[in-house]
């Protein structure tokens, strides 16, 4: 028996995977709505590879889904497991390919930006890219965590399974040495005028 979908909107993410667990098809469409496009993006700023991105999405949902059965709820934020499953799912395929350089993965196209905004966006998250991935992989994923999904040092340092003195140090790190590697290229990638 469905929940009303309304009803549903408004639960927390833990009790929309106990309703899916329960055979509620309605809460694994909205649980999907709700964590998908985080997972993607992400997977995708870890990756800089949207194929390789939407795999890992796909992996990691799979992954939810079998554990919704013996999700406890109110032990742990879905969210938060997720991206814990996501950033190990990233650093496996990541170390994998440590042979292959970033220059040598295309950067998805935005059809809804202008030609110009689209290079110089593309020129932006390449740099961004290259520079993430010079630094060691536990802060490339602190500061992505942190700077670019946003998430609490408290919530990275669950994910990563590490202390919140740890993230805070891998953070800073991660952040001054990003500083350091696009230093002197402002301008290269149009940040004068703003």
């Amino acid at each position: 028996m469905n929940a009303p979908l309304g009803s549903l909107h408004e639960a927390p993410d833990d009790a929309v995977l106990v309703a899916y667990a329960q055979g509620d098809d309605d809460a694994a469409r909205l649980l999907a709505q709700r964590l998908v496009p985080r997972v993607l993006a992400q997977a995708t700023r870890l990756l800089a590879d949207q194929a390789e991105a939407e795999d890992v999405a796909q992996e990691a949902m799979m992954r939810l889904w079998k554990i919704a059965p013996d999700w406890r709820q109110g032990e742990a934020q879905v969210s938060t497991w997720l991206y814990r499953v996501v950033a190990n799912l990233c650093t496996d395929r990541l170390r994998k390919r440590r042979g292959v350089s970033l220059d040598q993965i295309a950067e998805p196209a935005d059809t809804q930006m202008s030609a110009a905004a689209r290079l110089q966006e593309t020129a932006r998250l390449s740099a961004l890219a290259n520079a993430l991935a010079q630094l060691p992989d536990r802060q490339a994923q602190a500061v992505s965590l942190r700077h670019l999904e946003g998430l609490s040092n408290p919530q990275i340092a669950e994910i990563m399974d590490i202390s919140l003195r740890s993230v805070e140090s891998l953070t800073a790190r991660g952040k001054k040495a990003l500083t350091e590697l696009l230093a002197g290229r402002r301008a290269e990638l149009g940040y004068e005028d703003e």
